[in-house]
């Protein structure tokens, strides 16, 4: 008889959680960006947010948390309510390398966040200002070659994904330049359209804009091949045989977050990735929808965190 109690009490709770993630959302969601405005992560954040918000009949909040790379934003969003009305919308790095990099931080992506799904990827573009006298990546590598440590490059933050793109990519040409730290994608954008720094390699959803427009030009790409987005800029692989960069911005929840609510909105997630229209807006920024499993997205995290650790210790990337 208490068997059939204990039941009977753990299908009523299955049923009820069950309810309760259908029922949800019943106000806006906030989407935390550990990023200013004017990146490629909160581009992505802000295209699936219009999407999910039609789908669930809720306004979906954009809310940029700059700083550490990310980690301004995640610490914020590891503290919220885990009620699935304050989810974190990280690039890659903010949940696989930060923790490489900083001495201190105020999360921990392993225990304060549980996977939901990676929504988009996408490469990189190595771009220099429209007045650069750097027509081709061969031009950017035999002048920093020739000065060493005079050449500049902007990036995100130290640990963001346009920094470490930029790492690998110094790294493998074998040239040595200076990182210049800015409080996110659009401010490192704005200096190098300024002619504050050298180069950058920047995620192609944040700089496609300025390419088109002719504030930046396009060396290469950090895809094995052409990509169709930019015509005529040719693959870095080009210059560095076997080169390639790709990032990703994806969606995670504080743990805690009802199991429910995780699949709902990873799909959701899916569903909004599904849909011809905003495929096509993604496709214009030079991103792809992705749409991975919580767990898929979670065993992909864990290899990524592994490969970071192996490229930070190598490079001596360090803030103490």
């Amino acid at each position: 008889m208490k068997l059939a109690k204990l039941f009977a009490l753990a299908a009523g709770l299955a049923l009820a959680a069950a309810a309760h993630a259908q029922s949800w959302p019943q106000k806006p969601v906030k989407f935390i960006v550990p990023f200013p405005p004017g990146g490629a992560t909160d581009i992505s954040a802000r295209l699936l947010g219009q999407k999910l918000g039609e789908i669930w009949g809720q306004t979906i909040v954009i809310e940029n948390r700059g700083g550490a790379g990310g980690g301004v934003g995640a610490a914020e969003a590891a503290r919220a309510t885990p009620d699935g009305y304050t989810l974190f919308f990280p690039s890659g790095s903010v949940v696989t390398a930060n923790q490489h990099i900083y001495a201190q931080m105020n999360y921990n992506p392993a225990k304060d966040f549980v996977p939901v799904t990676k929504v988009v990827s996408g490469p990189q573009v190595l771009a220099v200002p429209a007045n650069s006298p750097y027509k081709t990546v061969k031009d950017l590598i035999d002048a920093a070659r020739a000065q060493p440590g005079k050449l500049t490059f902007g990036h995100a933050g130290i640990g963001s994904q346009t920094h470490l793109a930029a790492e690998n990519f110094v790294n493998s040409a074998k040239i040595d330049a200076l990182a210049v730290p800015y409080k996110g994608e659009g401010p490192a954008l704005t200096g190098l359209v300024g002619g504050d720094t050298t180069f950058a390699v920047t995620n192609v959803a944040a700089t496609i804009g300025h390419l088109s427009s002719g504030r930046l030009r396009a060396l290469g790409v950090t895809s094995k091949t052409e990509f169709p987005q930019l015509p005529g800029v040719p693959a870095i692989a080009r210059t560095l045989p076997g080169f390639e960069n790709t990032g990703w911005f994806g969606i995670v929840a504080p743990t805690g977050t009802p199991r429910e609510i995780i699949r709902k909105v990873y799909q959701d997630t899916k569903k909004a990735l599904e849909s011809t229209e905003l495929r096509a807006r993604l496709y214009v920024q030079g991103l792809a929808p992705v749409g991975d499993t919580p767990e898929e997205m979670g065993r992909a995290m864990k290899e990524e965190t592994q490969l970071w650790a192996r490229v930070v210790r190598e490079r001596k990337i360090q803030v103490k």
